[in-house]
């Protein structure tokens, strides 16, 4: 099992920023994420905001070991060229830790504050992320690409210098049945998916079934799934822990009169986290994803290795 690290950046700042990367990547995980919005996505949209692929950049600089990606990127922000020189860049600031995340793009607001074509509906994002992810893996592998798509249009494109890595990795995310797994089928290195192992073997199956139909080993593609995780040695320290977050971020609402935190997903000891996690590996999962809000948990971050102990137990 790997272990990954998202960091979402609203209301935190740079000096914060920096110095969790440290700690994550001292703590042995294996990958680091921010997440792409230009306005906050939880709680009040006005609140401050500092914007993924620059952060990305600076971490590369920053680290040496973890895979670095967006969790993911919104395809409505940017024309697929532009995105593809975007993971080329960073592949090189990180001497090949690059993942390109992509997903469809969902949070209207920050579309309507700064222009971006929001397309007519949800379907229709899904359409535009498909020929984009299909021209941005062209780019990537080298070809010279012309096209005259239904969203973008790109004549004598090439992207040079190439990635360092042969095959920089696309992550999608998202788990609709009909669109957003299907672009995972044809184009994806790795998928991510949230909630219950239950909800993730039922999407699984959904992949794997859209890899057979097109001839496509669904071997090729690894899952990830994004959870909240608090680590104490006592539950009700992690509920605690978790609220406080939770308010500060305007997720309140999430935690349930009955104290249980409706986005938490695994909370306690390591013991604890490690056994929630062999549920994950059960389905398939290779790698999970923890999500990190300001004021960052350095206590479940720095007891990483406890987990990974408790699973070779």
């Amino acid at each position: 099992m790997r272990f990954g690290a998202a960091i979402w950046t609203n209301r935190t700042t740079w000096p914060a920023l920096r110095d969790v990367a440290g700690r994550i990547e001292a703590s042995g995980f294996d990958s680091l994420w921010a997440d792409d919005h230009l306005l906050a996505d939880e709680g009040d949209w006005s609140d401050p905001k500092l914007e993924g692929w620059m952060t990305l950049s600076a971490w590369a600089a920053l680290t040496s070991h973890v895979r670095l990606g967006l969790l993911v990127g919104a395809n409505t922000f940017r024309n697929p060229g532009l995105t593809a020189k975007l993971a080329t860049t960073l592949d090189h600031v990180s001497d090949g830790r690059a993942i390109l995340g992509l997903g469809g793009g969902w949070f209207e607001r920050e579309h309507d504050a700064f222009g971006f074509d929001f397309g007519a509906s949800f379907g229709e994002r899904l359409d535009r992320l498909d020929e984009a992810v299909g021209l941005i893996r062209r780019l990537l592998d080298g070809e010279r690409v012309t096209h005259e798509g239904r969203f973008y249009t790109l004549r004598d494109a090439v992207c040079a210098p190439r990635p360092i890595q042969a095959r920089l990795p696309i992550l999608i995310g998202g788990s609709g049945p009909r669109k957003t797994l299907l672009t995972t089928a044809h184009y994806a290195d790795l998928w991510n998916g949230y909630g219950e192992p239950a909800r993730i073997a039922d999407r699984d199956a959904i992949l794997r079934a859209h890899c057979a139909a097109i001839g496509r080993d669904e071997r090729e593609i690894a899952r990830t799934v994004s959870i909240d995780v608090v680590i104490r040695d006592h539950a009700e320290e992690a509920l605690r822990t978790y609220g406080e977050i939770a308010g500060r971020h305007g997720l309140a609402g999430r935690v349930g009169s009955d104290g249980q935190a409706q986005d938490l997903t695994l909370w306690g000891p390591p013991a604890t986290i490690a056994a929630g996690i062999r549920a994950y590996a059960d389905v398939g999962v290779s790698e999970v994803i923890w999500i990190f809000r300001d004021p960052f948990d350095l206590e479940t971050i720095e007891r990483l290795p406890e987990v990974r102990a408790a699973l070779d137990a």
